[in-house]
């Protein structure tokens, strides 16, 4: 017989999100037996009442967990620590203090800065097209910051960041994907150290998720999306009917 599925895992219909992958990530790494459901972002089923009343953030992901829903992949994660702990199941952050502080830290930097990377390689030019204009000033500075951050804190290419494996590994990885995967400049080391994280059974496991073929064009109107992004931009026009910038 095949074990309970102890919880659920909503996530959203691309598989895209860097923040839907860290949750996915931790409840495999936590060895959870959980079940996936899609809430389509681009039919706004977020704000619907059976979604946004128990997530009370109308957020994705979003975890339930016998009767409980929580919202935003950091608490997700946090929460997970405390209700699946080790020795019994694999630490999401490490065991030192002043380390499981720094590991939290980097992972609330990914989530409030280097906007301008974000969205000049948005994760659509990860699991889909690629970007086709270079990063801007502001794009490469971003890209800059987070790479000499990356260089205090990736001592060697095939280590974690602090000793053991932590979920900040993995988001580390995913944001340098951001420029491995659109040629951007990466020092060789970094480039070694995230190739190397993505190899991991967890993160595998989200790549391999199945997700649609094309990216539907109706994806850059959601409200959440920057209305001064290019790919923003480029989709108005194109459903406009008149000529475009970068394509989505």
């Amino acid at each position: 017989m095949s074990n309970p599925v102890e919880c659920t895992l909503y996530g959203e219909t691309l598989w895209i999100s860097p923040y839907v992958f860290s949750a996915f990530v931790a409840l495999r790494e936590k060895g959870i037996d959980f079940a996936t459901a899609e809430v389509s972002l681009v039919e706004m089923a977020h704000t619907r009442p059976g979604y946004a009343e128990p997530t009370l953030t109308a957020r994705v992901p979003a975890l339930e967990h016998h009767g409980f829903w929580l919202a935003e992949s950091s608490a997700i994660a946090e929460y997970l620590e405390d209700v699946f702990p080790a020795p019994r199941h694999a630490r999401l952050f490490p065991a030192d203090a002043r380390d499981r502080a720094r590991a939290r830290m980097l992972m609330a930097w990914f989530r409030s800065d280097l906007g301008a990377l974000r969205e000049e390689r948005p994760t659509t030019t990860m699991f889909y097209e690629r970007a086709t204009e270079p990063l801007s000033r502001a794009g490469s500075d971003a890209a800059a910051k987070l790479i000499r951050v990356a260089e205090k804190l990736v001592v060697a290419a095939d280590k974690p960041l602090f000793g053991a494996w932590c979920l900040a590994d993995s988001e580390l990885a995913f944001m340098l994907h951001r420029l491995i995967l659109n040629r951007d400049p990466l020092p060789a080391s970094l480039r070694s150290y995230a190739e190397r994280e993505w190899r991991r059974p967890s993160a595998c496991a989200f790549l391999d998720h199945a997700r649609p073929t094309a990216l539907p064009i109706e994806y850059w109107l959601i409200p959440s999306h920057e209305p001064t992004s290019p790919f923003v931009r480029a989709a108005r026009e194109k459903l406009r009917g008149t000529p475009s910038g970068p394509p989505v």
